[in-house]
């Protein structure tokens, strides 16, 4: 089981800043210069990601619709910001609009000064290369094993810097000496180190939500020796996993071996006089927030209809975004194998495969569709009878609701990606449960750290595997299904998004 790691510390003491002179001192934007105890005690908490946790959409008569994100992330975060105050950077999904417009659309919105958000503007072609370029078809791939889907092209490498630069610029105008920064994911990587191209010496520490890849699969693509650099300007990055971080390590170890001075005798990096930190934090959700909903009236009725129409078959429940890296096509091919290899399942078992959409404008997102879709038919139509069929195919977004019915209502979730930092999924359904569900998991998921004693492990490459956990499920019996719900459910109790928070800033803070 990964628990949450504080990051090791050393006893090394950076000499001062210098990089302000007497003039910068008095002119800056950020305020009066507080001094070299600037960072102690710790201020706002600046956040930068690559989307607010608002969407702004145009509206007819030219004023600006605003809809609220959902997710673990922004109800953990926004309250930390509410009470500390701060400032959250970030994208607001709308292409093309220009910076004034969308400043003033966000001023509306609740939060005050002391919790605000600001908008970085992004033209259309940036949102291409940036964003569906460099971001989706060359990180996103790569960095979860994929290296034959990218699709690099120097002018989304271009985009990218620009992008992070102009986040840095946005991020300079807002600062106040004393803010801690915090960086989420991928699309933002080379922030830190344009940050400190600006001459600013604030805390700054980094999450990276998927996995990391090890060095011969990130010399595949450009501006490879950049990306590891900019990860050196933060003061703390944060990994899913062991593995993460080592190949993390071991791609700086061998690119900057500078950076990792003999005489330091310590494992972590330090550049420029500044040790970098490097800690394990595996993400979270609200736990309380999906198990008390999932009590909720309209949730139960929603459940009792899904359990009437299963008619008392075993439920299967698959729960993805379309996405090449989460391991479906593996999940039927597992289904079918123990359709063959177990005569008693047919007719007694049905999976229910909800799809998400997700940019389905890429080439191998198609692909990944049409594949599925062709399993699903197949599978179907080789085992299906007049009144079961074994696949449920859904491609589309479920309100939390039905979500959440599902989740009560499955007697067993298959969670099956090929790799993945953590994947959520898993914990949501565990947290919404509550009663005798059973959890197939793979070993590739983050998530498998922790759960990987409360869940039947699987590698979804192996359908052998897939299917035996399947009739596992089928089979168990109550108690046992009983026993593994409970631990998993107090694992991740215990283990929440507000703890996760907690922990990550509290190694932010610490810095120097």
């Amino acid at each position: 089981m990964v628990q949450v790691q504080v990051p090791f510390r050393s006893r090394y003491t950076p000499p001062p800043p210098t990089r302000w002179d007497a003039w910068e001192r008095r002119h800056s934007p950020l305020g009066p210069y507080p001094g070299p105890n600037r960072r102690k005690g710790g201020g706002r908490l600046v956040l930068a990601s690559n989307r607010l946790p608002v969407t702004l959409t145009p509206k007819p008569d030219g004023r600006w619709q605003s809809s609220p994100a959902s997710g673990g992330l922004v109800s953990a975060l926004w309250p930390i910001l509410s009470r500390r105050g701060g400032v959250w950077t970030g994208w607001t999904g709308a292409p093309g609009a220009g910076q004034a417009e969308l400043d003033g659309a966000l001023e509306s919105l609740p939060g005050g000064d002391r919790c605000r958000l600001q908008a970085v503007a992004l033209t259309e072609e940036e949102v291409e290369s940036y964003y569906g370029g460099f971001s989706n078809q060359v990180l996103w791939p790569l960095f979860h094993g994929f290296s034959h889907l990218c699709r690099p092209a120097p002018h989304f490498w271009e985009s990218y810097r620009r992008v992070n630069a102009r986040f840095a610029d946005s991020l300079t105008a807002c600062l106040r000496w004393d803010d801690l920064i915090w960086v989420q994911d991928y699309h933002l990587i080379l922030l830190g180190k344009e940050l400190r191209e600006r001459g600013l010496d604030h805390r700054m520490v980094y999450f990276l939500h998927i996995p990391f890849p090890p060095l011969e699969l990130l010399e595949r693509i450009p501006g490879h020796r950049e990306l590891v650099e900019g990860l050196l300007h933060f003061d703390l990055v944060g990994f899913q996993t062991i593995r993460d971080r080592e190949h993390f390590l071991d791609a700086a170890r061998q690119l900057f071996p500078e950076s990792f001075p003999p005489e330091s005798g310590i494992p972590d990096p330090v550049l420029d006089g500044r040790q970098i930190l490097t800690g394990i934090f595996p993400i979270s959700i609200d736990f309380q927030g999906y198990s008390g909903d999932a009590h909720g009236s309209v949730v139960l009725a929603l459940e009792q209809a899904i359990r009437n129409q299963a008619r008392g078959r075993t439920l299967l429940l698959g729960v993805d975004r379309l996405d090449y890296t989460k391991g479906i096509p593996e999940k039927l091919k597992g289904l079918d194998l123990a359709l063959e290899r177990w005569p008693e399942l047919r007719g007694s078992v049905v999976l229910k495969q909800l799809v998400v959409p997700s940019r389905d404008t890429v080439p191998a997102y198609r692909d990944a569709k049409a594949e599925i879709e062709e399993r699903v038919d197949a599978l179907n139509r080789r085992w299906g009878t007049a009144d079961w069929v074994p696949v449920e195919y859904r491609y589309e977004s479920w309100t939390r609701a039905e979500l959440l019915a599902h989740y009560r209502a499955a007697d067993a979730a298959l969670v099956t990606p090929l790799n993945d930092g953590m994947n959520l999924v898993a914990k949501e359904y565990v947290a919404a449960n509550a009663g005798s569900g059973v959890l197939i998991l793979s070993v590739f998921a983050g998530t498998a750290g922790e759960l990987g004693e409360s869940a039947l492990l699987v590698n979804p490459s192996e359908s052998d595997s897939v299917a035996a956990a399947i009739r596992q499920a089928h089979v168990m019996a109550p108690e046992e299904r009983r026993a593994r719900m409970d631990q998993a459910r107090n694992q991740i109790r215990s283990h929440d998004v507000h703890r996760w928070v907690k922990h990550f800033l509290e190694a932010g803070i610490r810095i120097r």
